[in-house]
């Protein structure tokens, strides 16, 4: 597993996607630097200590992301193999706009019946970084597009459900109980749901600073699993930034 993917793809795909950004940080970084000579002392000391911090942040969070998504292993999936998933079972793989998985899960479950489903919503998810990203990796031709709150499928007809890096673009917290809710209805009573999000804590807070606001916490996703009366069978911590949980 995992050859499908190149190396540094995955911190390479946060630049490229994120460019705009770095430009913006970098210009206010040579900015000040152009700027210290023309302070006063103590001033100068405050825009050095700035322009290191702003830097390291950059850095740690880039080296953070090669971490997890290229050196760690995650995208081979071996951390699925625990789950015995039967040949011929009903898998579902639900993305929000950039599908980087569905590729993986295929190759890892051939004789599995896959379905690929695409919540994203151009009039809702308007980051211009995942308009780059369907761009440079377009949806495959199965792929359909859903609505979070009405899945178009029968009560207990799904055996296996993947929400990997998707489910935190849902903003909205009842949305998201919605949703959650329609994917218990879907799945059979021995069926299961993988959920892989970062959480915004410490580890998260230290690797991405004020971005780690886009996760959500520990105590809202459970918050969310309780009322949607999932249960954690089990979950696995990838690296101490990235927490899956096996839920049914």
């Amino acid at each position: 597993m995992g050859k499908l993917r190149k190396p540094f793809q995955g911190v390479w795909n946060i630049i490229r996607f994120n460019w705009h950004f770095y430009i913006i940080a970098f210009v206010i970084i040579f900015g000040s630097f152009l700027a210290i000579p023309i302070l006063g002392e103590n001033l100068q000391f405050v825009g050095k200590i700035f322009i290191f911090i702003a830097l390291i942040t950059i850095l740690v969070s880039l080296i953070v992301s090669w971490c997890i998504y290229d050196l760690s292993g995650f995208y081979r999936l071996e951390w699925l193999n625990t789950l015995d998933i039967e040949k011929e079972s009903k898998l579902i793989n639900i993305h929000a706009g950039f599908d980087e998985t569905s590729k993986l899960l295929k190759e890892k479950y051939p004789n599995c019946e896959l379905h690929i489903f695409d919540f994203y919503n151009p009039e809702v998810h308007t980051e211009v970084s995942i308009k780059r990203a369907r761009k440079a990796y377009p949806s495959l031709p199965e792929t359909k597009s859903i609505k979070t709150d009405s899945l178009d499928l029968a009560d207990n007809s799904v055996d296996v459900v993947f929400l990997i890096f998707s489910a935190h673009e849902i903003r909205d917290f009842n949305e998201r109980l919605l949703f959650f809710k329609e994917l218990k209805r879907i799945l059979k009573p021995p069926g299961k749901m993988i959920v892989t999000e970062h959480l915004r804590d410490v580890p998260n807070f230290i690797a991405y600073s004020a971005s780690f606001f886009h996760f959500f916490t520990l105590k809202s996703w459970l918050k969310i699993f309780n009322q949607s009366d999932f249960k954690i069978e089990k979950q696995i911590k990838f690296t101490p930034f990235v927490n899956t949980f096996i839920l049914k």
